[in-house]
């Protein structure tokens, strides 16, 4: 029934076209010149262990409070204003993160496991705080969401009262979704849009949970959620217990930082890996990061009827060469929210229409800009304005 009713909030939304990718950026490389990213760099694994509290890996967003046990830090909210995040201070240029987590419960309330980069490049899980069977994925490239057709959903047993590892694969060839080792759904370059809808430049983690069924949210945002969150049931508490982060770091040794060519397309070609003590602006190449094996591939579904993908050996290399032609650092600060494109679709092996929260019309954690009570500690911005047609979303539901 589920399924059913994101399915027809998806026929509602197509007619609509009110959709939006979750996330903003302070400063979009292709547009100006922005600052470089700092690199996590592949010699150093970052592991954070949040039953021991605090982790300054991480930058905990303003108006957020987190609390720490030895069941990990605790994302609570009490009322639809809050939406506790933290964001990673430093970038990862492909590479693998894993996250111990038990998600928050509650109709309208989701989880979310965020990658993105600069220029809204994006890799998502979220979890529906009603849906005790089932996680979301999703990616963006470039911020373009103007399709369906990149969302899935991959079964996972009671994610609010069980502490699954939920890991994200991220090479310049494919993006591998992961849930306590079993691969679960993969996305290969080609499919999406010939790779120009690929996600490819250096990311920051973004952990953080919001209400999407809120007073403000559009109704399709709401229909998604499962409904409108009843805070009479909270509080809401997501419990995040361990963080591991590798940098593949572009197959470059001892990456200092990430940047953008001027010019660049957001494409990973254009993206110089500075290292330490490298005083020049010399071309930097790579050489071939780790693969990484994981246990015997499981079905995804994606929408309603997405195809099962499989993957008998998952032993493939991570990445070749990162060679680009010598760039001016990149320098300036970061201002404000860049807006995204909104270019064709970025198809991978689904071709159903069951929208993800991002391809809904998401009212993302702040709140609505009609609200007189913003969103505190959100790292997320609202996407778009308007509200689904009512007699479209009725009829849509009584399918």
């Amino acid at each position: 029934m589920f399924s059913k009713v994101l399915s027809a909030t998806a026929v509602a939304l197509a007619a609509t076209q009110l959709v939006s990718a979750q996330t903003y950026t302070e400063c979009d490389p292709r547009e100006k010149s922005c600052p470089a990213d700092p690199a996590v760099g592949k010699e150093n694994t970052v592991t954070i262990d949040f039953t021991a509290g605090k982790n300054s890996f991480f930058k905990v967003a303003e108006g957020t409070t987190i609390n720490y046990s030895d069941k990990g830090a605790a994302f609570s909210m009490k009322k639809e204003t809050e939406a506790p995040t933290i964001t990673s201070t430093k970038y990862i240029f492909f590479g693998k993160v894993d996250v111990e987590v038990e998600v928050a419960p509650g109709q309208g309330i989701v989880t979310s496991v965020v990658l993105q980069s600069d220029d809204r490049d994006e890799i998502d899980w979220e979890w529906i705080g009603s849906d005790t069977a089932q996680v979301q994925t999703n990616y963006f490239g470039k911020g373009d969401d103007s399709t369906f057709d990149r969302g899935g959903y991959s079964d996972v047993a009671n994610p609010q009262t069980t502490t699954h590892t939920y890991t994200i694969d991220w090479t310049k060839d494919y993006v591998h979704w992961i849930i306590d080792g079993n691969l679960v759904r993969e996305l290969k370059y080609a499919d999406a849009k010939s790779g120009t809808r690929f996600p490819q430049t250096p990311a920051q983690l973004k952990l953080g949970t919001w209400v999407a069924g809120s007073s403000t949210a559009p109704e399709g945002t709401v229909q998604w959620a499962g409904g409108l969150a009843d805070f009479s049931k909270g509080p809401f508490t997501a419990y995040y217990k361990k963080v591991t982060v590798q940098d593949y770091a572009g197959g470059v040794s001892n990456a200092k930082q990430y940047i953008w060519e001027d010019g660049s397309d957001g494409s990973w070609e254009t993206i110089k890996v500075e290292t330490d003590g490298d005083d020049s602006d010399e071309t930097t190449t790579s050489s071939t990061a780790k693969p990484t094996t994981t246990k015997s591939a499981s079905s995804t579904s994606s929408k309603d009827d997405e195809a099962t993908t499989t993957s008998e050996s998952h032993t493939k290399t991570t990445l070749t060469t990162v060679s680009t032609a010598a760039s001016t650092s990149a320098s300036g600060s970061a201002s404000g929210s860049a807006s995204s494109t909104a270019g064709h679709n970025a198809s991978q092996t689904s071709d159903s229409a069951t929208p993800t929260e991002s391809e809904a019309a998401s009212e993302t954690s702040e709140a609505a800009t009609t609200s007189s009570s913003p969103a505190t500690g959100a790292a997320f911005k609202t996407g778009f304005s308007g509200a689904l047609v009512g007699a479209g979303v009725l009829a849509a539901l009584a399918l």
